[in-house]
């Protein structure tokens, strides 16, 4: 059985530009530059101490769409990440479940008023008043599953074997609230695993059947699933686990994607990422009330990993204030990925970055920083010349 550490196991299933990285006033950069700029970031990243064997980013300004890659997608390969390659969304995964249900209020099938315990009635008394708004923005208060050492435990025991979605609750069904529900922001798995259970339940379907119908069909994703297993198709981006003087171990099917369900295990393309972001961020699939609702940030969030600039949390969105401007979109890291995917509000202009390495602050602070510094500047090359 392959072997991840403990420091990793507690993220395994999740989930500065040279320019500017801090909102205030944009200075974007011409498309020349913050081009040249970001492909010379790439290469410094991938043979630098701590950096992944490979990245891909997807930078598309309207119609324009330039694939940007430096090292490997599969280790002892000279091929460079391909656009079209599989990999893991990890909490990426987020917003997508965040699309289904905003689909659902829009067609009034659910409310964001709704409480937990209307659709969920078995969940823990405690939980049963939190809204589908705060489960979504994560104000629930509901304590993070993937947290507890009872799952960590758990985890490597049965690495291809996963609960049912509601049992990976039951890590946390004996313990309150962490604080009063909207009073505060906590980053929680839990969230979105209740938000997963909640659209089942008002629709008598499968959130994986909701996710294709409600987001890989309007939305034109070809090659976008929630498996249940640890396949993930080929041709593929591995992902590797890093351990300083070791090779790099590939965990790229390690573990089974139900262990995050609808809080991680997507498996996606970097040209489908793109593809969703773009048309989330803009709205598809919803309404300008439920869209208004959605675009109202919390102060003091971060999304997890961060992403660049000044981040904040709306509902399954993070808006992301950078000084080439402001995107909206997800990061998340998992084991063998790290991801970041952001738009503009219209969704005319876009990026998506993936790395095939679990790249945190926690983990590899200094390594993240300087991805944290590619964010930034692909977010100033897709907004360049704008």
């Amino acid at each position: 059985m392959t072997w991840i550490p403990a420091s990793a196991m507690a993220v395994v299933v999740f989930g500065l530009s040279a320019f500017g990285s801090t909102a205030g006033a944009a200075m974007v950069p011409s498309p020349q530059a913050a081009g040249a700029a970001l492909s010379a970031a790439l290469k410094r990243f991938v043979t630098s101490p701590g950096g992944s064997p490979g990245i891909a980013v997807v930078v598309e300004r309207g119609a324009d769409t330039k694939l940007y890659t430096a090292g490997t997608g599969v280790v002892g390969e000279a091929r460079p990440p391909a656009i079209d390659d599989q990999m893991r969304l990890a909490s990426v995964s987020k917003a997508f479940n965040g699309a289904v249900a905003l689909s659902l209020v829009k067609d009034k099938v659910l409310s964001l008023r709704d409480t937990a315990g209307k659709w969920l009635p078995s969940l823990p008394k405690a939980w049963q008043r939190v809204t589908l708004s705060q489960l979504l923005n994560h104000t629930s208060g509901i304590p993070d599953f993937s947290a507890t050492k009872s799952f960590q435990q758990a985890l490597p025991g049965s690495l291809l074997t996963a609960p049912q979605p509601t049992d990976l609750l039951s890590y946390v069904a004996d313990q309150p609230l962490e604080f009063k529900a909207g009073s505060r922001y906590r980053y929680s798995n839990s969230d979105n695993i209740i938000v997963g259970l909640m659209s089942q339940a008002a629709t008598s379907r499968s959130y994986e059947s909701l996710l294709q119908d409600r987001v890989d069909r309007p939305f034109g994703l070809g090659q976008t699933s929630l498996p249940r297993d640890a396949a993930l198709s080929a041709p593929s981006i591995h992902g590797y686990q890093l351990e300083p003087g070791q090779p790099p171990e590939d965990v790229s099917q390690v573990f089974a994607a139900g262990w995050s369900w609808a809080s991680g295990g997507i498996n996606s393309t970097p040209a489908d990422a793109n593809r969703f972001i773009r048309a989330y961020a803009r709205g598809a699939e919803t309404n300008p009330v439920t869209r208004a609702e959605q675009f109202r940030f919390v102060g003091g969030s971060n999304s997890e990993p961060p992403g660049p600039g000044a981040n904040a949390a709306g509902l399954a969105i993070f808006r992301y204030a950078t000084g080439c401007g402001t995107v909206y979109g997800h990061t998340g890291n998992t084991a063998g990925y790290t991801q970041f995917i952001a738009a503009t509000r219209d969704g005319s202009r876009s990026v998506t970055v993936s790395v095939n390495a679990q790249i945190t602050p926690k983990t590899a602070a200094a390594p993240f920083e300087a991805l944290r510094k590619i964010y930034g500047l692909a977010v100033c090359s897709a907004l360049a010349g704008s």
